[in-house]
Formats: C-alpha cells, structure tokens, sequence
C-alpha cells in the first residue's frame, strides 16, 4: 500500500495544503491521476466549495479529481487511481461513508493498488478506528471501525502546548487515558506540518519537525525526520 498521510491541511500564513505540496507531487508522480475525492468531513462548508478547493490544489499538479458526492460512488471509487480524503470533523466522515457503506470499498481499491491521500480527518480514517482524534461526536456511527491502513493510531494536529488559566487536560493526558484502557495500541502524535508516508513496508516521516509516539507503558518518545518508521507496521 502507499498512503500519505497529513497532521492538518494548512500552516499558518500558508494557502491550501502548500505545506506538503511538493511531497504531494512526488508521491503522486507526474501523472495525470484520476483521483476520488471524499468530502464528507465537511460541515460548515458545502461539498461543491470542498471539491473546488482541492481540485485547485490537485488541478495544479497535473491531476484530475472527481468527489463521490458528483456521481456514483462506488464507480468514482471503482474508477479511481487514488483516494483523497479531507478533513473536518472525523465522526461526520464515518458515519456519511458507512452509511452509504463505502468503507469496504474503499479499504479494498487501497489495498488493490490506488494511493491514499488523507488530512486531518482523512488521516485519522486510515488507521483502524477514530478514537484518537480531536473532534467532537456531533453524529454517531454505527462504531468507530476505520479502513485499518496502517496498524497504529494517529493524533492528528498533537501539540504539547498548554493554554494559560485553562484547568483541561493536556493532549498527552487525553492520550495517556486512551493507552490506559488501550494499553496495546501505539499512537503516533503529529505536530503541525508533518505527515507520515508508507510504501509497502516501509513508513517514512516528514515534515520540519518530529513527531510524539505514545505506547502503554512506555515514556513518550519523539521520533525525528530520517527515523526509520518501520516497526509501527509490524
């Protein structure tokens, strides 16, 4: 499988994903792709303005992207040579795509060859379930089972910063109550402008900065750009 996979879409004083484009490109090669987009994160935007600002991005680059909402689904999945899937709310993503029962469909044209590109949300859809991502349950799926991409979970948008006179948990502490009930899962913390790239057996970090990976048991450990990744697939 090849997957990449992106902590946010958008760096501050940036546009639109211009902080991964140039890995976008190479891992997309020089095309043109037929890309499937999946829009359905989106809440308080619609899916038409979603569509036209990654067709912009993806347009750029020399491939074309229909969304799942235009046309049928699963022959736009089908037909894809890639999936992309943005972010917004994770819940909303699930629970559109189970029920138009897409998530087989998906997991499957993936594992049969086309790319997979996700942020944000579309990142944390590639591991085996959402439970480690930020947002808030504003639908219920029917469970919390994702595309199982990549063994390990993912904390999209992690940062150690703590807000002045605010009493909450840190995100490490969010993420230290899921490893106490989920003591065998690994979850790998994405700062801000970092991504995680997989070809086949092989998981490669990017980005300018490191990443944190949470383990039962263990201290938190920071892995930097050029670590090899592997193990988390094993």
């Amino acid at each position: 499988m090849r997957l990449l996979l992106l902590s946010n879409s958008r760096n501050p004083g940036s546009g639109y994903l211009e902080h991964a484009r140039a890995e976008i490109a190479d891992f997309l090669g020089p095309g043109p792709r037929r890309l499937a987009f999946i829009p359905y994160a989106a809440v308080t935007i619609s899916l038409d303005d979603y569509l036209a600002r990654v067709k912009e991005v993806f347009g750029a680059l020399g491939h074309a992207v229909e969304s799942v909402h235009e046309d049928d689904p699963v022959e736009v999945i089908r037909e894809a040579d890639g999936i992309i899937v943005g972010g917004g709310n994770s819940f909303r993503l699930l629970e559109r795509l189970q029920r138009e029962e897409l998530v087989g469909r998906i997991r499957k044209r993936v594992r049969d060859g086309a790319v997979y590109i996700g942020w944000s949300a579309g990142a944390n859809l590639a591991c085996p379930t959402i439970r480690t991502t930020n947002d808030m349950p504003i639908v219920e799926p029917h469970s919390f089972e994702a595309l199982g991409l990549v063994p390990f979970q993912i904390n999209p948008h992690y940062t150690d910063g703590v807000v002045p006179n605010h009493g909450g948990e840190t995100r490490a502490e969010r993420l230290a109550e899921f490893l106490a009930v989920n003591p065998t899962v690994r979850v790998a913390g994405l700062p801000e402008g970092t991504w995680l790239r997989r070809e086949g057996p092989r998981l490669g970090l990017g980005g300018p900065q490191g990443i944190k990976l949470f383990e039962g048991g263990r201290p938190v450990r920071e892995v930097r750009a050029g670590e090899s990744l592997d193990f988390l697939l094993g």
